[in-house]
């Protein structure tokens, strides 16, 4: 019997390689609804192909352009996920979450009811509605995987342990396209630079983040919540040829490394098939880069952005709302030109600084309309700043 698959992004560069997975293996698999933002065409060739019944693409040009030159009139297409009950009669056997930013929170908390599992991709998702996530997965009954390759490794290595054998957890960071460049040329770093990173093909804002190891500082508070272990346990290790995802130490001293090649169908083809009798084709071990790991710790002055891990605590909260928003429209100004590279970090450390803002760290989130209505409030006042 085939499997049914949602893909909530499906334009994007974790909706396409999964995409390319199933395309690999199309006989074991139905592609049940795609979603999309603005990239129509695209997500209109993906249904011709697939033979795709329901369409979402949220922004309203591109739905009202779709609606146009969409010449299967079997195909459905809507504007927004208010009619996920009208499409699933029962539950989808998966669904990837990969619409990025703040716009793929509610529709990911949507699609659990709807989805025997998921597989999340979405980093605003974990870092700023965990709680609530985390309530509607217990209560579906539904299997939960993170996508991050490094979170991924974490779950993939710990299995089903119980999380008190934990004594230490290393996220691996590549330290990005400015490793080794000194302090004093991070000033004139052109954004053709920034988004060069070595090792992955990924887009614009995560590219930006990586430079700054911001994706790291998020990655840290994903950590913390998927597997619900205090920061202290949790570090980052600087590892510039990015094959090894992940480190866990266990209390009875046995220590388990994650490493793959610099791909994210890998953590995608494990989230998708529930056994061992598939494969993917992959690369020898590469005994190279295991003689070269080259691990060392990250250096504040060069990624002053870890600093923000001091200000957060092990409970969830609403300051994380806070620290996201502010890093999105930073990264935004950057990219848009109106600050410099270093800013990002010099701003957002002391954007989240301000005494307004000190109340939302014992403040968890009960609904999404809170995080909604607090995002939208730090993008206000930071613009009121960056003009």
């Amino acid at each position: 019997m085939k499997q049914n698959i949602a893909i909530l992004g499906s334009t994007g560069s974790i909706g396409k390689s999964l995409i390319k997975i199933i395309s690999r293996d199309i006989k074991k698999f139905n592609i049940s609804l795609l979603s999309a933002n603005k990239n129509y065409k695209l997500i209109l060739k993906q249904a011709k192909k697939f033979n795709v019944k329901y369409l979402i693409i949220t922004d309203q040009k591109s739905f009202d352009l779709a609606i146009k030159y969409s010449k299967n009139k079997k195909i459905k297409i809507f504007n927004n996920f208010n009619s996920l009950d009208k499409i699933f009669k029962k539950k989808n056997d998966y669904t990837m979450c990969a619409i990025s930013g703040f716009e793929g929170l509610k529709p990911t908390y949507d699609m659990i009811k709807y989805s025997k599992k998921i597989a999340i991709a979405n980093k605003e998702s974990i870092v700023c509605g965990w709680p609530l996530l985390n309530d509607e997965i217990k209560k579906n009954k539904t299997e939960f995987i993170p996508i991050d390759s490094e979170h991924f490794s974490i779950w993939y290595g710990i299995n089903k342990l119980d999380k008190k054998k934990i004594d230490k957890i290393y996220l691996t960071a590549s330290g990005g396209p400015f490793l080794n460049t000194s302090l004093n040329k991070l000033d004139k770093i052109k954004i053709i630079d920034a988004l060069n990173h070595p090792n992955w093909k990924m887009g614009r804002k995560i590219s930006i983040d990586s430079a700054t190891m911001m994706n790291k500082v998020l990655e840290i508070i994903e950590a913390r919540n998927i597997f619900n272990i205090k920061l202290n346990k949790i570090n980052i290790l600087i590892h510039p040829n990015s094959y090894l995802h992940a480190i866990i130490k266990f209390n009875n001293g046995l220590i388990k490394c994650i490493a793959h090649d610099t791909t994210m169908e890998i953590p995608i083809f494990n989230s998708l098939y529930n056994d061992t009798s598939n494969s993917i084709k992959s690369s020898s071990l590469n005994i190279d880069k295991l003689n070269n790991l080259n691990l060392k710790s990250v250096n504040q002055n060069k990624f002053p952005v870890t600093k923000l891990l001091k200000m957060i605590n092990d409970n969830y909260s609403l300051f994380e709302t806070i620290i996201v928003t502010t890093n999105d429209v930073l990264v935004n100004s950057y990219l848009n030109k109106k600050i410099k590279f270093t800013q990002i970090s010099s701003l957002l450390l002391s954007f989240i600084k301000k005494k307004e803002f000190k109340k939302y760290k014992t403040i968890c989130p009960s609904n999404f309309e809170e995080i909604t209505k607090l995002n939208n409030y730090v993008k206000f006042k930071l613009n009121e700043i960056i003009r």
